[in-house]
């Protein structure tokens, strides 16, 4: 079926799979993003390979959306937020007001990524290298023995489906109700399939999918899935 929004469950609790990319538990007013890779553009410019630089005022956007259209609470950022250590201090100076307002807007939680393990104190917000808020526990990548409960990002997950014999790939999130992986928030983001092992060998046999399309998520089990 296609919607706007999913309804998920993870280790019990009800949560919401968001067309943007985020993640929605209502009962807390609190939203999650992951992998933001601001300033991902500037950093391969830096080495020769152009993309035009607009991908952190894009995702910025998305952020700003996602704040004007919930009555958010608490936002995580499930790491990976810069793209390099040295990202923040790439920032415009616009685009670091523009965040540092969105920072003061809410209980703002910057989790450590393999890319950001020390992000930036100066732009707002707290860090650390996991948040536990309730029965989930939010960290970066998954961990292989972590217990039920666990909503993590680092994969950029996508996956791929036949119709009409065309075969459709899109960003998503991935679950088995114990874990959730996210899909990438920020833009210039690539992805993994869900079917790599990497993934997959995370998760319990019978997982299910909801991809992200242009006005309606879509949700699919993994029997409907392809390489």
């Amino acid at each position: 079926m296609k919607h706007q929004a999913e309804r998920l469950s993870v280790n019990g609790v009800p949560l919401i799979a968001d067309l943007s990319g985020a993640l929605w538990w209502p009962e807390r007013r609190l939203a999650v993003v992951a992998d933001l890779h601001f300033e991902k553009g500037s950093a391969f410019a830096a080495r020769g390979q152009f993309l035009p630089p607009y991908d952190t005022a894009a995702t910025l956007d998305k952020l700003e959306t996602l704040l004007a259209q919930h009555d958010v609470k608490r936002l995580i950022c499930l790491g990976d937020s810069f793209h390099d250590q040295e990202a923040a201090d790439r920032l415009p100076e616009q685009i670091a007001v523009r965040l540092q307002a969105l920072t003061a807007r809410c209980d703002w939680i910057w989790i450590a990524g393999n890319h950001d393990p020390a992000p930036p104190q100066h732009l707002g917000g707290s860090i650390a290298a996991e948040w536990t808020e309730g029965a989930l526990v939010f960290r970066h990548e998954a961990e292989p023995e972590a217990g039920a409960g666990e909503v993590s990002g680092h994969f950029h997950p996508k996956a791929a489906v036949r119709v009409r014999n065309k075969r459709i790939s899109a960003p998503c999130f991935v679950t088995d109700g114990r874990r959730l992986i996210l899909p990438a928030f920020g833009a210039y983001t690539g992805g993994l399939n869900v079917l790599d092992p990497a993934i997959a060998g995370l998760l319990q046999k019978r997982f299910q999918v909801t991809l992200l399309g242009r006005r309606q998520v879509f949700a699919f089990p993994r029997d409907a899935l392809c390489e």
